[in-house]
């Protein structure tokens, strides 16, 4: 590519880039074959160095390993191999984002790295038989609803649930939900919207891939101000999987001791707690007495017992009582 030697310095620049890191350098006279062979742009070994040092002296962190030959690899990486880890495992496991999202995402996330650090990371990129949302409109609402929260105004959208043939249909006949949104938080592998409605009058919570296209953004309807005893970071902890339910309630919990790691799981280390016997302790927690925190309570199999309130034991008692009759009737 004669005369292209004004772009030297970027394709050296975008080449350490891609193919070096601290395990995998190049020396001078292969950074000037490299050149010569991909751009045929001919260089000699001192223009090479001053154009290396210039990179490192602005910035772009190109390191020198010096020897007989010096090396050169890339060090300006965004993140570290094990923290691109941590997020390619998070699209991975992500229900709510499409096998199509999650695949651009993946490719996304490894061109942050150089092509032996992608080479590591697919090596052990565990993606296949993931359960996965449908809705390929994912992006498009989390867009519209964070920048509903941030105009402060109220959103409109249809809701969706799935027939006994598997087909996804619309709620209450189509109704339009109108919202006043205050956080989108993520629990269970899935996105939430947590609004207020006023037909309701009550704190609901609207899972995104259920919401069936992107929301209206109501710019001429200012939203109801968050209740100050609306605080997130507790209420994501009470709400249990983000069932929409009534008011939360203080409830007591009677757990054997093996059972205190999944209790601090739940409500975090400051959780109240009382040791009552070799064998027992109490917990005072704030829940949303909700279907999933009963089948959370069911599935530690009697060692956990719901004491307070004696209103959350009854509905407790009434859902166990149902399915056991529901049993008793099948065929």
């Amino acid at each position: 590519m004669k005369g292209e030697s004004k772009y030297r310095m970027l394709y050296l620049y975008q080449y350490l880039m891609r193919h070096t890191d601290q395990d995998h350098m190049m020396t001078t006279n292969q950074l000037i074959q490299m050149l010569k062979d991909e751009y045929d742009i001919e260089v000699n070994r001192n223009t090479i160095v001053k154009d290396l040092d210039i990179m490192n002296r602005t910035g772009l962190r190109v390191e020198v390993k010096r020897s007989t030959q010096n090396r050169y690899y890339y060090d300006g990486g965004t993140f570290d191999i094990p923290e691109l880890k941590i997020l390619l495992d998070a699209v991975a496991s992500s229900k709510f984002i499409t096998e199509k999202k999650s695949q651009e995402l993946t490719g996304k996330l490894l061109n942050l790295t150089s092509e032996h650090g992608a080479v590591k990371l697919r090596r052990n990129l565990q993606a296949e038989g993931r359960v996965r949302s449908d809705n390929e409109k994912g992006y498009y609402i989390v867009d519209a609803i964070n920048e509903a929260i941030n105009l402060g105004v109220k959103i409109s959208f249809q809701y969706t649930e799935y027939s006994p043939k598997k087909q996804r249909v619309l709620t209450h006949d189509g109704e339009w939900y109108v919202v006043s949104p205050y956080a989108l938080i993520w629990d269970g592998d899935y996105y939430y919207c947590v609004a207020y409605s006023e037909k309701r009058d009550k704190i609901q919570n609207f899972r995104l891939d259920r919401i069936a296209e992107q929301p209206m953004i109501l710019k001429e309807e200012p939203a109801i101000p968050r209740p100050k005893r609306l605080k997130l970071a507790d209420y994501s902890k009470s709400v249990f999987r983000m069932y929409d339910t009534d008011e939360a309630v203080d409830v007591e919990l009677l757990c054997e001791n093996h059972l205190m790691k999944w209790v601090i799981d739940q409500f975090g280390p400051k959780v109240r707690t009382r040791v009552l016997d070799s064998g027992h302790f109490r917990v005072k927690a704030k829940v949303y007495a909700s279907p999933t925190f009963y089948r959370w309570v069911f599935g530690w199999g009697g060692a956990m017992q719901i004491t307070k309130p004696q209103k959350v034991v009854d509905a407790y008692r009434a859902m166990l009582e149902k399915a056991i009759d529901a049993h008793r009737a099948m065929p």
